[in-house]
């Protein structure tokens, strides 16, 4: 597991029902490529975010696979029509196995 990984997510507290919305994420992730090698001369192994997902109210609504040549910090912001009240839930997969999690409520005005 990466160490101090904080994902970071903005979404609007509310919207009119039908509304598109801007989400943007951001997750400290130091992404290591696994191609680099520490001061004794080993590997570093390989440890970034590989994907990335959102659902809203238990559907999915976008579904990111990231390849090695991510940056540091993945930034990922998109578009999402909200019809309802409920919750985003956002999911990074990390290649050693972790999952991080996050979760924002929506409100319909």
């Amino acid at each position: 597991m990466a160490k101090d990984v904080k994902p970071r997510v903005k979404v609007p507290k509310s919207a009119a029902a039908g509304d598109v919305v801007t989400i943007k994420t951001l997750i400290s992730h130091p992404m290591e490529s696994g191609q680099r090698k520490d001061k004794d001369g080993n590997v570093i192994p390989r440890s970034i975010i590989n994907r990335f997902t959102c659902d809203f109210n238990g559907v999915n609504v976008i579904d990111v696979t990231l390849d090695p040549a991510i940056s540091t910090n993945p930034y990922i912001e998109f578009d999402a029509r909200v019809d309802a009240a409920g919750e985003f839930k956002f999911t990074w997969y990390d290649d050693d196995g972790s999952v991080y999690e996050d979760t924002k409520p929506i409100e319909v005005a």
